[in-house]
């Protein structure tokens, strides 16, 4: 497998799952600064024009949710996938899917607010997003404080690196997700894992470490 990445970006949750699984993989950094992403080789890959995208027995693969849940299916020894056809399997994709629709896609509203809203209305655009996002963080902190401590409860899933991934995000907003007790819990189990200090190695990061 070969994973087309940057550090700290939505592959980072790709590149942390293929440490964590021990699965054998080619990284190949691209440069978002020059926009490397949006150059025709790689439109190719992924007509998007973003990272990650992972070539799988030759096909490219993009999107870091689908990628992610296909390498949990790839490892099933490791546990981080509930078995198909189990009401457990049936949460699991609603995490994930609750994570990346009304969560990721408010974070990227308040992180690019004029992409939606215009330039001047980005103030307006980023002070509502951000009640948004911060919804999602009670009602996910509610959810492990009655159910965790994962989201799946006790044992640990594909979606938990996920959501830490999005924790990992709010950093520099002005309530960072970890300022909710149960979250926070869970972001120093995840940062605890000896994959994750490997992915800070290899991506070169520091922050929120």
């Amino acid at each position: 497998m070969k994973l087309y990445y940057a550090p700290g970006s939505a592959s980072f949750v790709v590149h942390w799952l293929l440490i964590e699984l021990n699965a054998p993989h080619e990284l190949v950094k691209v440069d978002l600064q020059s926009k490397e992403q949006k150059t025709a080789e790689y439109l190719k890959l992924n007509p998007n024009g973003v990272v990650p995208t992972m070539i799988i027995d030759g096909k490219a693969v993009y999107e870091s949710p689908a990628i992610v849940m296909h390498l949990a299916d790839l490892y099933p020894e490791a546990g981080l996938a509930p078995k198909t056809g189990t009401l457990e399997r049936a949460q699991y994709y609603q995490w994930m899917f609750n994570l990346v629709n009304p969560l990721q896609a408010a974070m990227r509203q308040w992180w690019y607010p004029a992409e939606a809203a215009g330039e001047a209305n980005s103030d307006a655009a980023q002070l509502a997003v951000r009640e948004r996002v911060e919804a999602c963080w009670n009602r996910l902190d509610a959810h492990l404080a009655e159910n965790g401590p994962y989201l799946l409860g006790d044992k640990i899933s594909a979606a938990d690196y996920m959501l830490t991934m999005l924790m990992r995000w709010t950093r520099n907003m002005p309530r960072p997700a970890t300022d909710w007790p149960n979250l926070n819990a869970l972001a120093q189990k995840m940062k605890a894992r000896p994959s994750f200090k490997t992915l800070y190695e290899r991506e070169g990061l520091t922050e929120w470490a």
